[in-house]
C-alpha cells in the first residue's frame, strides 16, 4: 500500500484492526438506510462551482454530508480550516493543487484526500474543469455552501462573477459554521500563504 508521509510517498503495510488508530471523538451513526435520488438534491452555485449535495446531514442524522463539485480552472478556496468536520477529497475527473498543512499535492483522478479538522487547507484547480466529491464528517459543511451561495439555476457552472466574492463576508458566514478562513485562495501558479 502507498501512503502519503510529510515527506512524500512512501510504502506501508497494511494495518491490522489492532494498529488502527483510537478514534477520539464520537460519530454519529446512520440509523436506516439513506437513498438520495437526484430530485431530492440541492444544486448550489457556491463561489464559481456547482455544488451538489448528494447526501446531506438532515438525510444522514448529521453523521456525514457528500457534495459533488463541478469547477473550471483557476477556482480555489481559500486558505482555511475546519474547527469540527473532517474533510475528504475524491478527484473524479480534472485535476487540483491541494495544499494540507505544509504539503502540496497534485491530484488527479482516483486520488482521495483526508483532510483532518483543524489542519491548514486549501485547493485550486489547474485543468480546464475539475470534477470532486467531498465527504464532510460530521456534516455541516453543506449549510455553509447553502448559506454562502445561491441556488443554482441550471445544473452547469455558474456565470462568471462580475467581481471578486465579498471575503469578509464569507469570513463571517464561515464562522458561523466553525470554519475560519485565514488567507485567500491560492492561484493556478502560486502556493497560499
Amino acid at each position: 500500500m502507498l501512503g502519503l508521509s510529510n515527506n512524500g510517498p512512501r510504502a506501508k503495510a497494511q494495518p491490522s484492526a489492532r494498529e488502527e488508530p483510537a478514534m477520539t471523538h464520537p460519530i454519529a451513526s446512520v440509523t436506516g438506510s439513506v437513498i438520495s435520488d437526484p430530485d431530492v438534491q440541492t444544486a448550489i452555485w457556491f463561489l464559481g462551482t456547482l455544488s451538489q449535495v448528494r447526501v446531506s446531514g438532515a438525510q444522514t442524522g448529521g453523521a456525514f454530508a457528500l457534495a459533488d463539485h463541478l469547477a473550471p480552472r483557476g477556482n480555489a478556496s481559500p486558505v482555511h480550516v475546519h474547527d469540527l468536520d473532517d474533510e475528504t477529497f475524491f478527484v473524479l475527473d480534472g485535476e487540483l493543487r491541494l495544499f494540507a498543512g505544509e504539503e502540496e499535492h497534485t491530484a488527479r483522478p482516483g486520488t482521495v484526500a483526508v483532510l483532518p479538522r483543524r489542519l491548514r487547507h486549501a485547493y485550486v484547480v489547474t485543468s480546464a474543469t475539475a470534477r470532486f466529491l467531498t465527504l464532510h464528517t460530521p456534516a455541516g459543511f453543506e449549510r455553509f455552501v447553502a448559506e454562502a451561495g445561491q441556488p443554482a439555476q441550471a445544473l452547469t457552472l455558474p456565470p462568471p462573477p462580475a467581481g471578486p466574492p465579498d471575503f469578509a463576508a464569507l469570513a463571517q458566514a464561515a464562522s458561523r459554521h466553525q470554519i475560519t478562513i485565514l488567507a485567500p485562495p491560492p492561484s493556478p501558479g502560486t502556493s497560499p500563504d
